[in-house]
């Protein structure tokens, strides 16, 4: 490492050494704000406007106002109120003219002092603040003030048109005193060392960081704001992108073994077996996947497709071309219920071709095991024993597999499946499992965003399944308005009676168990109208389930599944019900994830309103999946115009996962965008916003690439290793480097 410029040491300083101990302390604790260049960075969330000048006679009701006028006269009246029974409340009542109209100001308490002193009959002075109506007069209540001394219309014009920044604040520090610290330390902007290269900022006009740094916490006008605004999304997007390319880099530089399959060896074998054609979807992508699967350098892939488009199918494939080239594979699923399906369906696909050193195998044929932490141990040592002798060539199974006590005779491709739910750790972990790191493939069924992607797995390369295979149906989508018209859900159950009684199958889902103890505070957020329907616990699948049993669904065999089932009770359920034993299911979201009956052709999502855009997609793609047409009923008891129900009207008018996901993002944080779950360090994302800024990011992307091809150590910017190294602060490398 290059020593860090001397330049750069002003903005190391600590906050307590500039400070005060007090403050420093407060922003330490509630805002993470340590050194000066930390508070630089803590960028305003927006500016307010003091207002134009606005003459008394025509003041505007309930917005801000700056006024320029004389103290007519000021009283100071005593009275007596709860908090000062004796008469010993203060209230000073001060009157304002500028020669249009009048105005009354009103300061209360121990506020009256400084204004008592200062605002004597004949004062000038600029006022700031909103207008309100007391006893059928304006007023404003507790106004800023600045005293007017000789007589500069310049000051008048500057000081009212002046941004007043308003920063992300705690209730131990107001917004205006972190602006005061923000102006004490602000001289040291101009000792920011730029991290951007000075070709790409004159290339693209931007202004340098200092500039930008002055201008984003003291801007004169809002074209200050967006020049520095503009200046600082690049850092952001610059950085993190340079970050991403230096990781892709490296991956490249890793050897791992090419893996070709053979001309007429299992994967044709298996092709030849399938009942139907590959969609053009998963052609193109199978044969990105074994183009990488062919070079010396491991693959690093992200599979994004919806529901139902068939990513399993070109996983296995991966997996055979693996093993016929003398490889092994494993499938890493996020739960036993998942694991135990994926190899339930992968035996079922392969067949005989699954049945390798049995009798009854045939010729290229190897042994499909699974492998979850509660199998009984005499399978359990099975399973090891069939890996480390290669017998087996695909291994399918749960974070079991990362155990030490798993060795693998020669691992060659890694498949982790619905990424966002699999620690970071565990697919490293995995990764050591090969004699050279084997190549790895990651799936994910939620629609990820381009710009996401690009941020968040920028370390992958990513491949698009949007096409969903032949024969699958259209899934219809409806709002069940529960609470404005109570027959909708009448006639919901109704839906399903039918379609039980045409053979088919239905889910019923809630956000909650029921045997949990009910935390009265949980329920009720106090609030917006919405929240009425808050107030209640949300509907819980053991509760539900008596009820149907009992009132719309009886006589169907209604049975529950949750996640606090013992493996064994969960498995049974879900084999009940996938051979067609029960009719209905009430479930937590545990469906969400690959369960797969294609029998199911209804879904009754109760207290909708509680999920997630994203996880409403999800779990809809678990009916419509076989011949017959799926539907799927969001119920309910948001009135019409909140937006919970805007957000419901929007899943129920589309199929599209990808304009889903960012309707989802647009709803949330950025920062869980960025997988707080998954790095637990705040974003470092502060002025970028991944939706709005995709150009940007596309951009700096390209930049970024270009930069690290051409110097991968970065030794010619060390300008930008500082910015480098203060972004992959500990947390934030490990989490680039494993999610």
């Amino acid at each position: 490492m290059d020593p860090v410029p001397a330049l750069e040491e002003p903005l190391k300083q600590p906050l307590k050494s500039v400070l005060g101990p007090a403050t420093a302390k407060v922003m330490a604790e509630h805002l993470g704000l340590r050194t000066v260049g930390d508070l630089l960075h803590h960028y305003p969330r927006r500016y307010e406007e003091r207002g134009q000048l606005t003459h008394l006679a025509d003041l505007p009701m309930d917005e801000h106002v700056t006024v320029v006028a004389q103290v007519a006269d000021a009283r100071l009246h005593s009275f007596a109120s709860s908090r000062a029974p004796r008469g010993k409340g203060q209230r000073l009542e001060v009157t304002i003219t500028d020669g249009s109209g009048r105005l009354q100001l009103v300061f209360f308490g121990n506020g009256v002092h400084k204004p008592h002193k200062e605002l004597l009959p004949g004062t000038r002075a600029m006022f700031a603040g909103k207008v309100s109506v007391f006893n059928r007069r304006l007023q404003l209540a507790h106004p800023a003030y600045e005293l007017l001394k000789g007589d500069g219309e310049e000051t008048v014009e500057t000081w009212a048109g002046a941004l007043i920044p308003i920063y992300p604040a705690t209730a131990k520090l107001e917004s205006w005193k972190i602006g005061k610290a923000v102006q004490t330390v602000l001289p040291s902007a101009q000792d920011a060392v730029d991290p951007l290269p000075g070709s790409l900022r004159e290339g693209r006009g931007l202004v340098s960081l200092p500039e930008a740094l002055l201008k984003i916490h003291r801007p004169h006008t809002k074209a200050d704001v967006a020049d520095a605004r503009a200046r600082l999304k690049w850092d952001e997007a610059f950085v993190l992108q340079v970050a991403l390319a230096r990781r892709r880099h490296a991956d490249a530089q890793l050897p791992a073994v090419a893996r070709r399959p053979l001309p007429d060896g299992l994967l044709t074998a298996f092709d030849d077996r399938l009942p139907f054609t590959l969609t053009e979807g998963q052609q193109k992508v199978s044969r990105d996947i074994f183009d990488d699967l062919a070079t010396e350098h491991p693959m690093h892939r992200l599979l994004q497709g919806e529901v139902g488009s068939g990513k399993t199918l070109v996983a296995l494939r991966a997996m055979l071309a693996v093993v016929d080239a003398g490889g092994q594979a494993a499938m890493l699923a996020p739960t036993e219920v998942l694991a135990q399906q994926h190899h339930r369906s992968v035996t079922e696909m392969m067949g005989e071709l699954a049945e390798g050193g049995m009798l009854g195998g045939v010729e290229h044929a190897t042994k499909v095991v699974l492998l979850t932490g509660s199998m009984g141990a005499a399978a359990r040592r099975q399973a090891l024993l069939d890996l480390a002798t290669a017998e087996a060539g695909i291994v399918i199974g749960t974070h079991a597999l990362i155990e030490d006590k798993v060795q693998f005779h020669d691992l060659g491709l890694v498949v982790v499946d619905e990424q966002h739910r699999f620690g970071v750790e565990q697919r490293d972990a995995l990764r050591g499992k090969g004699k050279q790191p084997p190549h790895l493939l990651v799936m994910t069924a939620t629609p990820i965003p381009r710009t996401v992607a690009m941020t968040v797995f920028g370390d992958l390369e990513t491949s698009v399944l949007d096409q969903l295979p032949a024969g699958r149906s259209p899934i219809a989508s409806h709002v069940v308005p529960a609470a404005d018209k109570p027959h909708f859900l009448a006639r919901a159950w109704e839906r399903v009676r039918e379609e039980v009684e045409n053979g088919h199958q239905a889910y019923v889902v809630c956000p909650r168990i029921g045997d949990e103890e009910d935390d009265p505070k949980k329920g009720a957020k106090n609030g917006s109208p919405e929240d009425e329907a808050d107030k209640r616990p949300p509907l819980a699948v053991l509760d539900v389930a008596g009820h149907l049993a009992k009132g719309p669904l009886k006589g169907l065999s209604v049975e529950v599944l949750h996640g606090r089932m013992h493996p064994d009770d969960k498995d049974a359920v879900m084999r009940r019900f996938a051979a067609g034993e029960a009719d209905v299911l009430v479930a937590t979201t545990v469906i969400e994830v690959g369960v797969n009956v294609p029998n199911a052709t209804v879904m009754v999502i109760m207290d909708a309103d509680r999920f997630g855009v994203s996880q409403l997609h999800q779990l809809r793609g678990r009916v419509g999946r076989g011949s017959a047409p799926g539907l799927c009923l969001l119920v309910t008891e948001m009135p019409e115009a909140s937006p919970a129900r805007q957000r419901l009207n929007a899943v129920a008018s589309t199929l599209d996962g990808f304009e889903l996901s960012r309707l989802d993002l647009e709803q949330r944080r950025e920062g869980d965008v960025l997988g707080q779950a998954q790095s637990g360090a705040r974003t470092s994302l502060r002025v970028l916003a991944v939706i709005d800024d995709e150009e940007i990011i596309t951009e700096a992307r390209q930049e970024a690439a270009a930069v690290v091809a051409a110097d991968p150590e970065l030794t010619g910017l060390p300008a930008l290793r500082t910015a480098l190294d203060a972004l992959l602060d500990e947390e934030r490398e490990q989490y680039l480097e494993k999610g």
